[in-house]
């Protein structure tokens, strides 16, 4: 089989293919090959162009022992790192001892894998803290606290405030994976958005009055209908202003914005925009690009205490995009806190 015909034979497939001949040399690359690998790789030593021993070793066993193998190939780009699965073939060509190397490309495989790992890391931990609390707490009671009132008191009372705890991180739980489950299927039940944000503060005003926050609404009166899930925007809303009252307070006011927004959606038509404003210390811009990421937390024991599982901002995430909708995050520190949610409503 001459070069030429092996070329044509290989641009047949999508993966990055090579074929290696019997002197080491790279006999033939189709075109995916060639943008992995270079156009200049061709007729040199496969040393030359690929440099991970794993790979080299896999290649070597092909044609000197007739062996096939498989590698693990990563390439370092400017902005993330590509991983390959490389697998070398033993082939025989006019009687040559040749090897065929395909690369299938894993890298979404692997973060996947890296997410459910970090996921269940994350939720084990979670669980962990409490249930350690509660387990040490039952076994003081057990024994030295029996019969003392007050410390049973203070004991049932940091019981509670744990169970409560682990009931919120189940449901919130619960709440994403029910989210991402319908993420594809967009709602198409009219909602007035503006009867849901006051429903969503009236709700919440007790507890901003405990803490000295004042929420003010402003901007569109409504209504304003959108096609959407009640429920879920409800939840939307009671999540980004219960986290400005929560971690804003020392700015003693949260404001609700509504407006509509003509080209809100990157010209896709009309939306309607609702900013969710504090006035507290602010979030360094470091830990922005990551706030939706599940149990992702600025401040670990500020959060927890609050009561925060670390989830909010991961299911407001994705039910705006269940929604088609779109959410910004904007903060300087000791400037406050905007929280910008842009919904269409056609």
């Amino acid at each position: 089989m001459q070069a030429q015909d092996a070329t044509q034979l290989l641009e047949g497939v999508p993966l990055p293919l090579v074929l290696i001949g019997p002197d080491e040399r790279i006999r033939a690359a189709n075109a995916p090959a060639q943008r992995l690998f270079g156009a200049a790789s061709v007729a040199r030593h496969y040393v030359m162009a690929m440099r991970q021993p794993a790979l080299l070793d896999a290649i070597e066993g092909a044609i000197r022992l007739d062996r096939p193998g498989r590698a693990r190939y990563i390439i370092t780009g400017p902005s993330r790192e590509v991983t390959y699965r490389a697998t070398v073939t033993p082939v025989r060509i006019h009687g040559e001892s040749c090897a065929l190397c395909a690369f299938e490309d894993i890298t979404e495989q692997e973060q996947m894998g890296a997410i459910r790992r970090d996921f269940v890391a994350n939720v084990s931990h979670e669980l962990r803290t409490p249930l350690t609390a509660l387990l040490g707490f039952i076994e003081t009671l057990q024994g030295a606290a029996r019969d003392d009132p007050a410390a049973r008191s203070r004991f049932l009372g940091i019981m509670a405030r744990e169970a409560g705890r682990m009931n919120r991180l189940v449901q919130d739980l619960l709440s994403l994976s029910r989210v991402e489950s319908e993420e594809r299927v967009r709602p198409k039940t009219p909602v007035d958005v503006t009867a849901v944000i006051g429903q969503a503060i009236a709700a919440l005003r007790p507890m901003a009055e405990a803490a000295g926050v004042e929420i003010q609404r402003q901007g569109e009166a409504g209504p304003i209908l959108l096609p959407g899930d009640p429920d879920q925007l409800t939840q939307v809303f009671h999540n980004l202003i219960e986290n400005a009252v929560k971690y804003g307070a020392s700015g003693k006011l949260v404001t609700v914005g509504i407006s509509r927004d003509a080209e809100g959606l990157a010209r896709l038509g009309p939306a309607v925009r609702i900013e969710v404003v504090d006035r507290g210390e602010g979030i360094d811009a470091i830990h922005l690009p990551r706030l939706t990421e599940r149990f992702y937390r600025v401040d670990n024991h500020r959060s927890r205490e609050k009561g925060g599982t670390g989830l909010g901002l991961a299911i407001v995430k994705h039910i705006v995009n269940r929604h088609r909708g779109r959410f910004l995050i904007e903060s300087e520190l000791g400037q406050g806190s905007r929280f910008i949610v842009t919904l269409p409503l056609a």
